[in-house]
């Protein structure tokens, strides 16, 4: 988004001075028709941006389009659904295989001692090569996960008839691991279909946030007053205008960076702090921040509109917004506080993009991702924590 980001402002600006230009030379040239050049000696016209027309937007990535994916073994969600469906379905076998209530542990017991190695050992196993799975074929990926569980369910299963004689139980075994491991693929098949591409595409639509429009008349309003007193700022405020709303239509469902998002909001930040002025005071400490990490698109620039519209806007007076960021292990935290001003100054708000965000994250990393709001020493207070990587695992 940066490189991009920086091209189109030189673009943008080149634009403005021939505009510039042309207005003063034909300035010059109003009073009489006999001064005006002549047409064969005058520049080609320039050809304005315009933002994208909906043909024109960006195709989805491919991995959201209609193409069936294995769940991700390395997903602390996935692993948890399987860890409670392997269980259920233990328990289930337990109570129909039991005569009394009394027998349903014994029997639970004796099924876990045969299954949960299997299934550990296999999801670790097939964790270990999520990289190669993701780049084979879907049927590849489907027959390599089958021939995982059944040689785990094969090592074991000889490993006991090893210790306790002979048995002719690996048949069966093999046939349950077979069925098991089909109808858990076949359920994160539909689990992803029902999430994607056209559903989840109207959710992050939905979800996605968006520039409410008393900021954008603001905006153009603080432009208005800046044109005289100073062209050349309110050219820069509506260049930052453009990126911004350029980075609203672009395609919402592929991962951003914490680089480029924190680089959207100082874009942001800087538009509200022409209208604000003194009383919008910004505080960065992203020294330690990843800039490579992936998160969702346009995360911080609606917490930060929030902060901006219940925490400084109600109040005369100036106040600070702090923007920190940073990775601790596996995890990148970002932590955002504005002051809350007095009770009879406060906005009450309906909690919909917070509520959109925290979703918004949740359909991108599942439950490894999390959100926190309070109020504390007089400041609300909001921290998401997501995991590290720094590739897109949905493209």
């Amino acid at each position: 988004m940066g490189g991009e980001r920086n091209t189109t402002n030189e673009t943008g600006r080149d634009v403005s001075k021939t505009t510039a230009g042309q207005a003063a030379s034909g300035a010059a040239g109003s009073p009489t028709s006999a001064a005006r050049p002549a047409p064969a000696e005058q520049a080609p016209p320039q050809r304005t941006p315009r933002a994208p027309s909906i043909g024109e937007i960006p195709a989805p990535p491919a991995g959201l389009v209609g193409t069936a994916r294995l769940p991700d073994f390395r997903n602390l969600g996935v692993l948890l659904r399987i860890l409670l469906a392997v269980n259920a379905a233990s328990l289930i076998s337990a109570v129909m295989k039991s005569e009394s209530l009394r027998s349903i542990g014994e029997s639970l017991l004796e099924i876990s001692a045969l299954v949960q190695p299997v299934m550990f050992l296999t999801l670790l196993l097939l964790a270990a090569s999520q990289p190669l799975l993701d780049r084979l074929r879907h049927d590849l990926a489907v027959g390599t996960v089958l021939l995982a569980a059944m040689s785990v369910t094969a090592a074991f299963d000889l490993i006991g008839q090893g210790l306790v004689g002979a048995g002719d139980a690996l048949p069966r075994h093999l046939f349950f691991t077979v069925i098991s491991v089909g109808v858990l693929l076949a359920w994160f098949d539909l689990r992803s279909r029902a999430l994607s591409p056209a559903l989840v595409e109207a959710r992050l639509q939905a979800l996605q946030a968006r520039i409410r429009p008393h900021f954008l008349f603001n905006s153009l309003n603080a432009v208005l007053s800046l044109i005289r007193a100073d062209p050349k700022r309110a050219e820069h405020v509506l260049e930052d205008l453009a990126d911004l709303f350029r980075a609203l239509m672009a395609d919402s469902r592929a991962l951003s960076t914490f680089a480029s998002e924190v680089e959207l909001a100082r874009q942001y930040l800087a538009i509200e702090q022409v209208r604000l002025g003194e009383r919008l005071q910004i505080e960065w400490d992203v020294e330690q921040m990843p800039g490579e990490a992936r998160l969702p698109a346009l995360i911080l620039q609606p917490l930060l509109e929030n902060a901006v519209y219940h925490g400084i806007e109600p109040s005369m007076t100036p106040g600070t917004v702090v923007v920190r960021i940073f990775r601790v292990g596996g995890e990148v935290h970002a932590i955002l506080s504005n002051p809350l001003p007095g009770a009879g100054e406060r906005r009450h708000g309906n909690r919909i993009a917070v509520d959109n965000i925290r979703e918004r994250l949740q359909l991108f990393f599942d439950a490894e991702a999390r959100m926190r709001t309070r109020e504390h020493d007089g400041r609300y207070e909001v921290t998401i924590r997501v995991p590290y990587t720094s590739t897109d695992r949905r493209s």
